[in-house]
C-alpha cells in the first residue's frame, strides 16, 4: 500500500525513490511487524486471559508441563496480524506470489483458529479431528499448487541441492509435490511447538534464510551468476519474509521461557504453510529439509515412534516429539530450546552454502 502510494511521487520528491528497493521495504516490513507485536502483544495476552482462553495440556505429556495449563494460547493471531498488515503496507500488491503466500498463510491460520477454538470450547487437547484438519490443509495447498502451476512462467522443474545439472521436470505432478511440501512444512512446525520459544526460534532463522533465497531468485543477474532458477517477481517475497522475521521476534518476546502466551495451531500451521509456499515459489523445496531440519527431526521422531510401537510394540524414544525425549532425560527446558536454535543456525548456513556448492 505504501509502495503504491509513495513510490509514484518519486518524480517530484526524490526521497521516495527508495521505495523502489526491495531491501528497503523488507527492512521496514520487519520493523513494522516488530513494533506492532510490541504494541498489540500485551493487550492480546490480557484479553486472552480475561476470556480464559488457556492452553489444554495432554495428561500423557511430561509432568513438568502440567503447570503450564491455563497459559493464554492462540497467540498466533498476533503473528498472523503482524505478518499480513506489514506485508500489505510494504509489498508490491500487484505481485501474484505475494497473494498466493498470504492466502495460504491466512487459510492455514483459519484452520488452526478453528482447531484451537474447539480445544478451548470442549476443554480438551483434541480440537479438530485429524481427517478434518488434513482435508482442509490439502484443499488450501491444492489451491496454491494449482494456481502456481497455471502460471505460464512458472517452472515445474525440481532443483536438487549440490547438483546444478539435475533438474527433473515433474509436469502436472508438481501440484501434488507442492501440496506435500506445504502440508508437510505446516504439520512439522506444528509438532515442534511444544516448548516455550522452541518453534518460533527456528522459524525466524528459516524465514531469514528464505529471505535470501527469495531475493536472489528474483534478481536475474544474481540468479544467473549462482546458476539457480530466475523467477521474476519472487524477490517481492523477501518483504513477506521480513514481516515473518519481525512478527517472530515480536512474538518471541512474549513466548520466551517462561512463556506468557503460546502460539497455538493458529500460529504454527500458518507459519509452516507460509514457509512451505515460499520454498515452492523460490524453487528451494528440497533445501527446506535442511533449513527446517529441526522441524523435520521433530516430525520424523513422531513417525518413527508410532511406526515402531505399532509394528513391534516398542518405543524408540521416551516420548515423541523428540524434544519431550530430552525433557524426560533430564535436560532443562531452556537448554533444549537454545541447543535446537543453535542447530537451526548451523543448518541454515549449510542451506545457504548450496547457492555456491554445485
Amino acid at each position: 500500500m505504501l509502495y503504491h502510494l509513495l513510490y509514484p511521487l518519486h518524480t517530484e520528491f526524490s526521497a521516495f525513490y527508495v521505495f523502489r528497493f526491495i531491501t528497503f521495504r523488507t527492512i521496514y516490513a520487519a520493523i513494522t511487524a516488530l513494533v506492532l507485536s510490541f504494541i498489540i502483544g500485551p493487550w492480546l495476552i490480557r484479553k486472552l486471559s480475561e476470556l480464559q482462553i488457556g492452553q489444554q495440556i495432554r495428561k500423557l505429556g511430561p509432568e513438568s508441563h502440567f503447570k503450564k495449563e491455563g497459559t493464554p494460547t492462540m497467540g498466533g493471531t498476533l503473528i498472523l496480524f503482524a505478518i499480513v498488515l506489514p506485508t500489505l503496507l510494504w509489498a508490491d500488491l500487484t505481485n501474484y506470489y505475494v497473494w498466493v503466500t498470504l492466502l495460504v498463510t491466512i487459510g492455514y491460520g483459519a484452520i488452526g483458529f478453528v482447531d484451537d477454538y474447539r480445544k478451548i470450547k470442549l476443554k480438551n487437547s483434541d480440537g479438530l479431528r485429524p481427517r478434518q484438519k488434513m482435508f482442509w490443509q490439502l484443499a488450501v495447498a491444492a489451491a496454491a499448487g494449482g494456481s502456481l502451476y497455471l502460471l505460464p512462467s512458472f517452472e515445474t522443474t525440481l532443483a536438487v541441492p549440490f547438483f546444478k545439472g539435475v533438474k527433473p521436470d515433474l509436469g502436472a505432478f508438481y501440484i501434488l509435490f507442492a501440496m506435500v511440501v506445504i502440508v508437510g512444512a505446516s504439520n512439522a512446525v506444528n509438532l515442534t511447538d511444544g516448548l516455550d520459544g522452541l518453534a518460533i526460534g527456528p522459524m525466524i532463522i528459516a524465514s531469514a534464510t528464505y529471505l535470501v533465497f527469495a531475493y536472489v531468485a528474483g534478481h536475474a543477474k544474481v540468479a544467473a551468476y549462482l546458476q539457480i532458477s530466475s523467477i521474476s517477481g519472487a524477490g517481492e517475497l523477501a518483504v513477506l519474509c521480513g514481516s515473518m522475521i519481525g512478527a517472530g521476534l515480536g512474538f518471541l518476546w512474549f513466548n520466551s521461557y517462561p512463556a506468557q502466551v503460546f502460539m497455538g495451531d493458529v500460529g504454527s500451521l500458518s507459519l509452516g504453510g507460509a514457509l512451505g509456499t515460499i520454498a515452492v515459489i523460490t524453487k528451494q523445496e528440497i533445501v527446506l529439509i535442511i533449513v527446517g531440519g529441526i522441524f523435520v527431526m521433530e516430525a520424523l521422531s513422531v513417525i518413527v515412534q508410532v511406526t515402531s510401537f505399532r509394528l513391534y510394540g516398542r518405543r524408540i524414544f521416551r516420548m515423541a516429539p523428540i524434544h519431550h525425549h530430552f525433557e524426560l532425560k533430564g535436560w532443562p527446558e531452556p537448554k533444549i530450546i537454545v541447543r535446537f536454535w543453535i542447530i537451526s543456525i548451523i543448518l541454515a548456513l549449510v542451506a545457504l552454502s548450496t547457492l555456491k556448492l554445485r
